[in-house]
């Protein structure tokens, strides 16, 4: 399901999944959902014969429909901050737990905070136990940079962030995250990788979300109508799932122990050109209303120079192409 095909080339370069053992945390989210039907795809069309575990506190009715009556796919039911053995023959653990949804943020501050510390803790410890384990990649996120000068981000960059605030709970937590997984792989000499994503759209987001490019398709499609609270100056940019996925399953095998890559799309667009082309795809009755409640002129944009040079990856899905997949998909969904 609106996924690109995959060459024959590039089936190669993670050949050495085939038969491999993973665990997702987070395992009915976003990510989880599209590693899911990755990992299905590559077991019926290419026989890889990989064993997928999905941990999260409940299921859902995607995740639930999917894996039914599939030999190859368990799903755990467990608390992240719970977890103490994991199934001895995993190889790769790929944790996603924690949301970005920055209204649970405020809402549960302390539980945010503590599923982000707490569970990635009880995790690495659990993978002390895993006699086959080759790596781990943990998912931070690209807002640990806080406020940067210029347009795009290096692994490299250090940036502010304002501690004074209770928006910075999410970004300060994950740089927690990060720190106490470098300290596991100092002492214990895990195999560790950090991955900071940005931001994406496609097939399987929840429209809902309070992310401005989600709202922009939502109301769209059911209102006529795009609004931009701010002066729609901003510049983010979005990357297509398929891409994210064959990213995360190339750094799970070439990665060098200890690595930090970005993931996302460094091609930026203003939300302003933004909603344009929204409107454009949906029709020329929908009004964009610009209601300048700020002044942000901010650039959020990851380099993905690293990532291209050490992996050889690269972008194959453009915002054009993205935005028609996740119109087609919010159209029978929304």
């Amino acid at each position: 399901m609106y996924f690109l095909n995959i060459d024959l080339d590039e089936i190669k370069k993670i050949e050495k999944l085939k038969n491999s053992r993973i665990l997702i945390t987070g395992g009915t989210g976003f990510f989880a959902k599209w590693l899911l039907n990755a990992v299905i795809l590559l077991n019926d069309k290419y026989k890889f014969h990989i064993k997928l575990y999905l941990l999260a506190r409940k299921n859902n009715d995607y995740i639930e429909k999917t894996i039914s009556l599939r030999s190859d796919i368990e799903f755990i039911k467990n608390d992240i901050r719970n977890v103490d053995e994991l199934p001895s023959d995993i190889e790769y653990i790929i944790h996603a737990a924690a949301t970005p949804d920055n209204r649970e943020h405020m809402s549960n501050p302390i539980d945010t905070m503590d599923i982000i510390s707490h569970g990635t803790k009880q995790i690495l410890d659990a993978s002390l136990r895993l006699n086959n384990i080759k790596k781990i990649l943990l998912l931070s996120s690209g807002q640990v940079y806080g406020t940067i000068d210029g347009n795009h981000i290096k692994e490299k960059s250090v940036g502010l962030l304002d501690t004074n605030s209770i928006k910075s709970i999410y970004p300060e937590a994950k740089r927690y995250s990060e720190t106490l997984a470098l300290a596991y792989k100092s002492l214990y000499k895990l195999p560790i990788i950090q991955v900071r994503p940005f931001a994406f759209i496609g097939p399987l987001m929840e429209m809902n979300k309070p992310w401005a490019i989600n709202n922009f398709i939502a109301s769209a499609i059911k209102f006529k109508k795009i609004k931009i609270l701010g002066n729609g100056e901003p510049i983010r940019s979005y990357m297509y799932p398929s891409d994210m996925v064959w990213w995360l399953l190339n750094m799970l095998l070439h990665s060098k122990d200890g690595a930090i890559y970005n993931l996302g799309s460094d091609n930026g667009i203003s939300l302003k050109d933004l909603a344009e082309k929204i409107k454009i795809k949906l029709g020329d009755d929908i009004k964009i209303e610009i209601q300048n409640m700020n002044n942000d002129k901010s650039i959020f944009l990851p380099d993905i120079s690293f990532v291209k040079d050490e992996l050889d990856l690269d972008i194959k899905v453009d915002i054009d192409r993205a935005l028609d997949y996740t119109i087609k998909w919010a159209k029978d969904n929304i």
